[in-house]
C-alpha cells in the first residue's frame, strides 16, 4: 500500500484524484489532507478517507475539525504537510504560488512529487532544479500536456542526452473559449463566456487563463524546466478538439504524440502510477471514430501573452516569477468583476516593462515580488 498526502483535496484535480483513490482503497493509504476554505468537503473526505494529518487554512474549520476529529494531528500548514518523511506520493493540486513552499519542501522528503502546481515550477524552476539534484527528487507533471511529452521522450529513454535527438516540442492548445473572436469582439468578454472553457472542465483560475492563453505561455515555461527543451524548440499547436494533448518531433523525421480522451483522472493516475500502466478507474468510452483532428498556428497579436511568456522564460531569473504574480493578481480582479479581460492583459504587460531583474533569486525574494507586485496591481486599480 502506498502511502499519500494531498494539499488542495477540494479543488478540481484534487477531487478528481480521490476519486481514483476511492476505487483502489486497498492500494492508497492517504496520511494528510489540506484545503483553503472548503470545510464542508474537507469534512466529508476526512470521514471518508481518515487521515492522520489536516490542514485547512479557515480557522473556525479548524476548531470544528479539532472538536469533531480529536485523533487527528491539525497541521499549521501545507508545509508541514511537506515535511512528512517517507511519503510515498505527495500530490500538489493548489492553484498558484499558494504550493511553492510546500512543493519545494516536499522535494526533501516525499519519494514521489506529482505536481499539478505548474506556478511552482515557473516562479522557482531554478529551486526546483537544486533541490531535485541534490535530493535525488522524482517529479512526475500531472498537466496533460506535459504527461503527455513525458510519455512520448520515454520511447527515447535509452539517450539520455534529449537535447540533439529533439527537434522540437509541440505543446497543443484548445484556444480557448476566444479563439475564433477578432480583437473588436473581445472588449466585449464577460466573466460567463471566459468561464465556458470548450474542451475541458477546470477550476475557475485556470479557466481564465486558458481563456487568455496565460495557460499555455506558463505551460512553455514549464516545458522548459522540465524537459530541459531550449525555447525555441517549444512550439505551441492550436488543436480545437484537445484529443492530441501534445507530441515530440525528432530529428530523424518521427515526430510520437499522446493523445486520449478529455479527462483529467487519466494524467493524475499516470503520476500516481507510473512507470506502470493501470486500468482506468473510471469508464473510457473514448474513441479515435468519433473525432477528426484540426491544428493551427496561434495568435501571437491577438493573445499577446504568449508571446510574452517566450520573452519572459528567456529572460528567467525573476522575470518569470513577476509575470506570474501579474497574472494571478489579475485574473483574481476579473473573477471579482473588477477590471476587464483584455485589461488582464494591460496589467501583466505592464508589470514586466517595469520589472527589475532580480539574478537567481532565493525563496524569500520570490515570495518578495510576488506580494510587492499583487499589491502593487491592487493600489493600481483604486487610484486609477
Amino acid at each position: 500500500m502506498k502511502t499519500l498526502s494531498i494539499i488542495g483535496s477540494t479543488g478540481s484535480i484534487g477531487t478528481q484524484l480521490l476519486n481514483i483513490v476511492r476505487e483502489r482503497k486497498e492500494e492508497f493509504k492517504v496520511i494528510a489532507l489540506s484545503a483553503r476554505n472548503s470545510k464542508d468537503l474537507l469534512l466529508e473526505q476526512i470521514i471518508e478517507f481518515n487521515p492522520k494529518y489536516v490542514f485547512i487554512e479557515n480557522p473556525e474549520a479548524q476548531k470544528e475539525i479539532s472538536s469533531k476529529f480529536p485523533e487527528i494531528e491539525l497541521l499549521k500548514s501545507t508545509e508541514e504537510i511537506a515535511q512528512i518523511e517517507n511519503i510515498d506520493i505527495f500530490f500538489s493540486a493548489i492553484v498558484g504560488i499558494a504550493g511553492l513552499k510546500a512543493n519545494l519542501e516536499a522535494l526533501k522528503n516525499a519519494k514521489r512529487v506529482a505536481i499539478a502546481n505548474k506556478e511552482t515550477l515557473v516562479v522557482a524552476g531554478h529551486l526546483v532544479e537544486e533541490l531535485c539534484q541534490k535530493y535525488n527528487s522524482e517529479l512526475i507533471p500531472v498537466d496533460s500536456e506535459h504527461v503527455a511529452i513525458h510519455q512520448c521522450l520515454k520511447t527515447n529513454s535509452e539517450n539520455k542526452d534529449l537535447s540533439d535527438s529533439i527537434k522540437e516540442i509541440l505543446l497543443t492548445s484548445s484556444g480557448g473559449p476566444f479563439r475564433t473572436k477578432d480583437i473588436e469582439e473581445l472588449k466585449y468578454v464577460k466573466l460567463k463566456d471566459a468561464l465556458k472553457h470548450p474542451t475541458w472542465t477546470m477550476g475557475r483560475k485556470i479557466t481564465i487563463d486558458s481563456s487568455t492563453l496565460m495557460n499555455k505561455a506558463l505551460e512553455v515555461i514549464e516545458a522548459h524546466v522540465l524537459f530541459k527543451i531550449p525555447y525555441e524548440k517549444i512550439q505551441v499547436v492550436i488543436h480545437p478538439q484537445s484529443i492530441i494533448h501534445s507530441a515530440v518531433s525528432f530529428t530523424d523525421g518521427n515526430i510520437i504524440c499522446q493523445m486520449g480522451a478529455n479527462n483529467m483522472e487519466i494524467p493524475i493516475q499516470y503520476a500516481l502510477d507510473f512507470p506502470e500502466r493501470r486500468k482506468l478507474a473510471t469508464e473510457d468510452k473514448f474513441s479515435i471514430f468519433d473525432h477528426k483532428l484540426d491544428f493551427y498556428k496561434p495568435d501571437l497579436e491577438k493573445f499577446s501573452l504568449l508571446k510574452l511568456g517566450y520573452e519572459v522564460g528567456k529572460l528567467a531569473n525573476s522575470y518569470p516569477c513577476a509575470f506570474n504574480a501579474a497574472n494571478e493578481a489579475a485574473v483574481e480582479l476579473f473573477l471579482n468583476k473588477e477590471i476587464e479581460w483584455l485589461d488582464i492583459s494591460k496589467h501583466i504587460h505592464q508589470v514586466v516593462e517595469n520589472h527589475i531583474l532580480i539574478k537567481n533569486p532565493s525563496l524569500e525574494e520570490l515570495l518578495s515580488i510576488d506580494k510587492d507586485i499583487k499589491k502593487s496591481i491592487s493600489s493600481r486599480l483604486k487610484i486609477s
